[in-house]
């Protein structure tokens, strides 16, 4: 028996479950799915709002992992985050209780489904996830959904429907996603990231194509972006169905007539050749133009007609950490941007260098170590191309600092780069840089938007 079988058979059987690190944000979906269909329990470290929302179910958390967690439970499932070294997922070992990972799980879940639509790619994904969530929910369709980040549509990164549809982020990070059972598999592109698990580039695309090959070959679809180079490679000779999506008039689904709409973007969606609708797009950047063409394709291939996608999409005013306006500071606006990789760097720059503010001026966190030493000089070329620099140390994630580098580092290869050690003296240099027209951005993928919080004057 696979260990796909073996978790469908618990669940199905009703048998209980324990749920380590229960408050994550692809962990507590999951455990507002499973508790519908079993009996459950969880742990987290701390407290939170997600882990009162679960006990309001009636879900036992415990806070701290202890070994006599687990007692009583047939099977667990783990966040990725959890190591055998875990007391829980020790004890459970000890005992035989079977261990399951987290995206194993959600592979068992959206077999139970018509539509599970996995949305993959190294950028954008929770953008197009949030997206498709707009559209299928204008069209009715009462999806699942889970996000990896918040929706102010559904006031959170998941939401259990009663539909035959589930939408799915889904991350490449330790191959994850390759636990997933998608009938509709979309990459939004494919770099170099994760270079602490993925070998080089070629190990990543091989990890995407695997992907895409996941979805069944005769009923199945894999919509991809045809703009991307290495998308492209990753894909080629796939024996799969296939449809492309892209700026570039060669895609199937491509945009056309693109013109500035204040900060966002309106065009039309042509399907082949033909137009499918005309979209007004509250969100800046070209790079979500092109979301906006995958979140399109994807629903068009479930039956969504163009007048439903047209609402939903006009109806995105983004997701939360991606260009999510804070307020003001001293006449300057601010922002926060999750981006953490120099190619979200560039996507980000290029759409704000757009909206003709007097200066851009960026705080920049870095993501681990190992992504800053590897990507250095690209994140030097794209921090060079704002007017002013400021740099958080860098967060350190999963990570130990084991390579000896520093934002410090990052700021001596950057004219007039300023280096802030803690984000006290950070908040205090942005307070007395802010000027009229000027834009802020708090950037990255740990807590930095915690100082874009602190400076603005009106959230």
């Amino acid at each position: 028996m696979d260990r796909f079988t073996e978790l469908e058979n618990l669940i199905l059987s009703g048998k209980r479950a324990h749920l380590v690190g229960i408050g994550g944000v692809s962990m507590s979906p999951l455990a507002s799915v499973l508790a519908k269909r079993i009996p459950i329990t969880g742990s987290d470290i701390h407290e939170s709002s997600v882990i009162r929302e679960l006990r309001g179910m009636g879900v036992t958390v415990y806070i701290g992992h202890r070994a006599e967690n687990v007692l009583g439970a047939d099977f667990v499932i783990r966040t990725a985050a959890a190591r055998d070294d875990n007391p829980e997922i020790a004890c459970a070992r000890e005992k035989g209780i079977p261990v399951f990972e987290r995206a194993e799980a959600w592979g068992v879940i959206m077999r139970h489904y018509k539509n599970a639509l996995c949305i993959s790619g190294t950028h954008g994904k929770t953008t197009t996830t949030s997206m498709c969530t707009h559209i299928m929910m204008a069209a009715g369709a009462d999806p699942t959904v889970m996000i990896g980040g918040t929706l102010p549509l559904i006031h959170a990164g998941h939401r259990v429907g009663a539909g035959d549809t589930i939408i799915l982020e889904s991350c490449e990070y330790y191959d994850s996603f390759l636990s997933f059972f998608p009938t509709i598999a979309v990459v939004l592109d494919v770099d170099n990231d994760h270079l602490d698990y993925f070998k080089n580039l070629e190990a990543i695309k091989t990890s995407f194509r695997r992907f895409a090959e996941r979805v069944p070959r005769d009923t199945g679809i894999v919509i991809y972006n045809g703009d991307d180079e290495n998308t492209v490679s990753a894909l080629k000779g796939i024996d799969r169905k296939t449809l492309s999506f892209g700026l570039e008039d060669a895609n199937y689904v491509h945009a056309a007539n693109i013109v500035m709409e204040g900060a966002g973007y309106g065009f039309d969606i042509i399907r082949g050749s033909e137009k499918f609708c005309r979209i007004s797009l509250r969100v800046p950047g070209l790079h979500n133009v092109k979301n906006a063409l995958a979140a399109a394709a994807s629903c068009m291939v479930l039956g969504v007609d163009g007048d439903t996608v047209s609402r939903g999409l006009s109806s995105f005013g983004g997701a939360e950490r991606r260009f999510q306006y804070k307020g003001t500071c001293r006449g300057a606006d601010v922002y926060d941007d999750y981006a953490h990789h120099p190619s979200e760097l560039h996507a980000l720059i290029d759409a704000v260098l757009a909206l003709g503010r007097k200066r851009v001026i960026v705080a920049f966190q870095p993501h681990t170590y190992s992504r800053t030493k590897l990507l250095f000089g690209d994140f030097v070329s794209e921090l060079r191309r704002c007017d002013k620099v400021y740099l958080a140390e860098i967060y350190a994630a999963r990570e130990q600092n084991t390579v000896g580098i520093s934002s410090a580092d990052l700021a001596a290869q950057i004219p007039g780069a300023v280096f802030c050690p803690t984000f006290t003296q950070l908040e205090k240099a942005l307070r007395e840089e802010a000027r009229p027209g000027d834009i802020i951005l708090t950037v990255g993928a740990g807590d930095i938007y915690t100082v874009g919080e602190a400076i603005a004057e009106n959230i």
